[in-house]
C-alpha cells in the first residue's frame, strides 16, 4: 500500500478529530488511572499522546526537533489541555497540508527517512494510542474501513522493529472473525476486547 499524501492525509484529518473528541471525554478523575500500558498511569499515556502525536507531528513537517520545553512537559497540568492538544492537532494537520511537505526525507536524528512513511508512522502513533487511551477512559476510537486496511499495513511493516525496542508488546489472538481494525491492534499487542482495571 503505498504512502501518498492523498492515500495518508484524509485519514490524518479524520483521526485527528477523532483524537480531539476523546481527548475531551477523559475526565480528571482518570488521569492517575491505569491505563492498561505497562505501569502508566493515565497520566503518562496522555502526555505521551499529546507530545507525539500533535507537537512531534507538527515539527517533523518542519523538520524541527521537539524543544526539551516540550519533552520535558506535564501537558495535563493544564486543565484546559484537551482543547490545547485540539488547537494543537490542528497546527499539526495544518503543517502537513502542503504538498510539498511530504517530498523529501526528514530527519529523525539516528536515519533520513522518506516524509510520506514519517508522517504515516506519527498517523498509525496517534490512533494506537488513540485507541488506549480511550480504551483506559470507557470509550471507543472510531477508525473508518479505508483507515483501519492502511492501520494494519502499517502495524505488519513495522510490528518487529517496534518489538524490538519495546514500543509493541506480542501480537494477541483475535480470531478469523477479527475485523481489519481488531487486527491490527492484535498485531500491535493490543487485545481490542480487554478492558482496563484498577
Amino acid at each position: 500500500m503505498e504512502q501518498r499524501m492523498d492515500t495518508v492525509y484524509p485519514y490524518l484529518v479524520e483521526s485527528a478529530a477523532e483524537a480531539a473528541r476523546v481527548a475531551a471525554g477523559v475526565g480528571p478523575g482518570a488521569l492517575d488511572a491505569p491505563s492498561g500500558c505497562g505501569d502508566w498511569d493515565v497520566r503518562t499515556l496522555v502526555n505521551h499522546w499529546v507530545l507525539y502525536s500533535s507537537h512531534g507531528m507538527e515539527h517533523r513537517a518542519r523538520r524541527l526537533q521537539l524543544p526539551e520545553e516540550l519533552t520535558g512537559r506535564d501537558f495535563t497540568a493544564d486543565a484546559d489541555w484537551a482543547a490545547r492538544y485540539a488547537t494543537a492537532l490542528d497546527r499539526a494537520v495544518a503543517a502537513w497540508a502542503a504538498p510539498e511537505v511530504w517530498d523529501g526525507d526528514i530527519d529523525l536524528g539516528f536515519a533520513q527517512q522518506p516524509a510520506p512513511g514519517v508522517a504515516t508512522l506519527l498517523w498509525a502513533e496517534l490512533v494506537l494510542h488513540g485507541w488506549d487511551v480511550a480504551r483506559a477512559t470507557g470509550q471507543g476510537f472510531r477508525v473508518p474501513d479505508g483507515a483501519a486496511a492502511l492501520l494494519l499495513h502499517v502495524v505488519e511493516e513495522n510490528a518487529e522493529m517496534y518489538r524490538r525496542y519495546e514500543g509493541f508488546a506480542d501480537p494477541v489472538d483475535v480470531g478469523e472473525g477479527a475485523s481489519v481494525y481488531e487486527r491490527a491492534l492484535a498485531l500491535s499487542g493490543r487485545n481490542p476486547e480487554a478492558v482496563v482495571t484498577s
